[in-house]
């Protein structure tokens, strides 16, 4: 017969709490953060198997402080390197995801740096430029609305005469056509003739 309620439940506890796991694990796999934590301990790896090779493991304490910062900074390189590979690997025959990375990359690092001297006063420049020429287009742009402006005031104005003109004519008409009626009604009383 079919399975119990407690069993169904149980298997779907644990087909989702698979599900979670795996999950999990892709989104670790995926993560550009995992991706660079995992460049840069390989690199860091590599690093301190190479300086172990070199230099052997009895080292003066200074020597050590040495490796370890040089170690670093060669870990931090390889890993911003190792990520930047794998950019490229990841996005490799897409060329549209390839530009949008490498503009992103571009982005992070401009954002970095501050704006030099000469940038500031080229930026400047560039703004002065743009207002000294697009006032005229500003002007321009101001006229022309005020001339339509104009014509359609003169247009609105020349609208309501007519209107108003047809109102009077109308109510003249109205005013004739109820006096011819009146009389008409006065004539055909009878005992008025």
């Amino acid at each position: 017969m079919g399975q119990s309620t407690e069993e169904l439940s149980t298997e779907i506890a644990g087909t989702r709490e698979n599900l979670a796991n795996d999950l999990d694990a892709l989104q670790d796999r995926v993560s550009p953060s995992a991706i660079v934590e995992r460049r840069k301990e390989a690199a860091r790896n590599r690093v301190l198997g190479v300086k172990d090779k070199v230099m052997g493991s009895s080292q003066s304490a200074a020597g050590s402080a040495q490796s370890s910062v040089s170690g670093a900074a060669d870990s931090v390189k390889g890993g911003v390197q190792d990520a930047a590979s794998s950019a490229g690997d990841s996005v490799q025959g897409s060329p549209l995801a390839a530009g949008a990375v490498a503009f992103a990359a571009g982005l992070v690092i401009a954002g970095l740096i501050p704006a030099s001297r000469a940038e500031a006063s080229a930026s400047k420049k560039v703004v002065d430029a743009a207002k000294e020429h697009g006032q005229p287009l500003v002007d321009e742009a101001k006229s022309v609305g005020q001339e339509v402006g104009d014509q359609l005031k003169e247009h609105a104005t020349d609208a309501a005469q007519q209107v108003k003109q047809t109102a009077q004519e109308s109510a003249g008409r109205v005013q004739e056509e109820g006096q011819s009626s009146a009389e008409n009604v006065r004539s055909s009383a009878p005992g008025q003739s």
